[in-house]
């Protein structure tokens, strides 16, 4: 599935979404260049689950948890992750095999050793907008692309 979103209000509004289909379980991959919106559409995913404060990316403690009401969300960015190793000393077995929703930014930095994601969603510059490509990779994955409305964002 590709969508395009014409700008930021518009990341997170499809990412609000998003949040909704998801329903708080399974794990979530965003790739993208620096600047795509992987942050930005995670901010607007953790507004679904009523998360209104400022979203930033974990790019130096690598993993930030959420805990909204009995909801458990993981946001992994792995862009300065040296070895995919590392996840092991961080506690990033119990946080990916958790039945908690979590959402890794740059997952090919953890080749090898992360378990397979529901949903891979790859973010473009198109413009001042991005375009995102959504492939459903397990049947939870597949169900939520099932779900989601394609236009409107």
């Amino acid at each position: 599935m590709q969508l395009s979103l014409v700008d930021e209000f518009h990341q997170i509004a499809f990412g609000e979404t998003l949040g909704g289909v998801f329903e708080g379980h399974g794990r979530v991959y965003l790739e993208g260049d620096l600047g795509a919106g992987k942050t930005t559409l995670t901010r607007g995913i953790l507004r679904a689950y009523g998360y209104q404060g400022a979203v930033k990316s974990p790019t130096y403690t690598l993993i930030e948890p959420y805990e909204l009401g009995d909801q458990r969300i993981y946001h992994l960015d792995l862009y300065r992750l040296g070895d995919p190793e590392e996840l092991e000393f961080i506690g990033g077995r119990d946080v990916l095999d958790d039945d908690a929703l979590c959402l890794v930014e740059w997952p090919s930095r953890g080749d090898g050793w992360l378990p397979r994601a529901d949903l891979h969603i790859h973010l473009t510059l198109e413009g001042a907008g991005r375009r995102a490509t959504l492939e459903g990779l397990t049947q939870r994955g597949q169900r939520w692309l099932k779900k989601l409305p394609t236009d409107g964002y």
